[in-house]
């Protein structure tokens, strides 16, 4: 029998300089911050987010250590597989983030680490060894 996957994530395949991928959101978000989205980009962006925000609960707001450095280092949110609504939609974001030269890969797992919140529609996990930077030369 094969074991599906239980929790999607969608990610830069590269570890930015605390160690973790930064998810999908983050990157659209870093885009329109940086002030690189057209208008037609930042609407979609905008009504997008807005979607999100209103759509599935924020973990922050159910506990605000959820993703403090020192408690829950490298902790990172996945979807649950069951989320489809949510998962499909981040289609959008992809396309976004491919127009800008943003690579963005999806992954799955059965294991996203050392669970630290979970509701209906996702989880947020610790991995099981926390990144450690090389030591400064």
């Amino acid at each position: 029998m094969t074991q599906h996957p239980l929790y999607v994530r969608f990610q830069s395949p590269t570890p930015g300089p605390r160690g973790h991928h930064p998810g999908v959101f983050a990157l659209a978000n870093a885009l329109a911050r940086e002030g690189r989205l057209s208008a037609e980009e930042y609407r979609f962006w905008r009504a997008a987010n807005d979607w999100y925000d209103a759509t599935y609960p924020n973990p922050s707001d159910t506990d605000p250590t959820v993703y403090d450095p020192h408690l829950n280092p490298g902790a990172v949110a996945w979807f649950k597989a069951t989320a489809r609504h949510l998962i499909d939609r981040v289609d959008g974001y992809l396309t976004l983030l491919a127009h800008h030269g943003v690579p963005c890969e999806r992954v799955e797992t059965t294991n996203p680490g050392r669970i630290v919140y979970e509701d209906e529609v996702q989880v947020v996990a610790a991995p099981m060894t926390p990144f450690r930077a090389p030591p400064a030369l």
